[in-house]
């Protein structure tokens, strides 16, 4: 996997919202949350916050901090946003859509596990 081009900055904040919010971090070089299967939010290889939201509520975070799809090996990631920086550093404004994320991931299907 290649190595993110996060600055020590972005992994804290992202630790210290899922912390905030209390969902489990997973991945180590990579973070991200999942549920089921599912990853509903990570840090990007490109060293950026990815958030996962129904389409109702990516357009209205697109709107409200202009921000855009997130992009990740040159690809658009469907139903992901791109966190912008400043909306990073307010965990407690940012808060509130991962409570969404975290709820839309629950309708979600389950993907099977590949662990033995």
């Amino acid at each position: 996997m290649a190595k993110s081009l996060a600055s020590e900055e972005t992994f804290k904040l992202y630790s210290d919202l899922l912390a905030t919010v209390g969902l489990e971090q997973k991945g180590k070089n990579m973070p991200y949350t999942s549920m089921n299967g599912n990853m509903y939010s990570f840090v990007t290889k490109e060293g950026y916050v990815a958030i996962r939201l129904s389409e109702e509520d990516k357009q209205e975070f697109m709107d409200r901090y202009n921000a855009g799809p997130a992009i990740s090996y040159g690809a658009t990631m469907r139903g992901y946003v791109h966190v912008p920086d400043e909306v990073l550093k307010n965990t407690k404004e940012l808060a509130a859509y991962m409570h969404k994320s975290q709820e839309f991931a629950k309708t979600l299907k389950p993907k099977p596990t590949k662990k033995k």
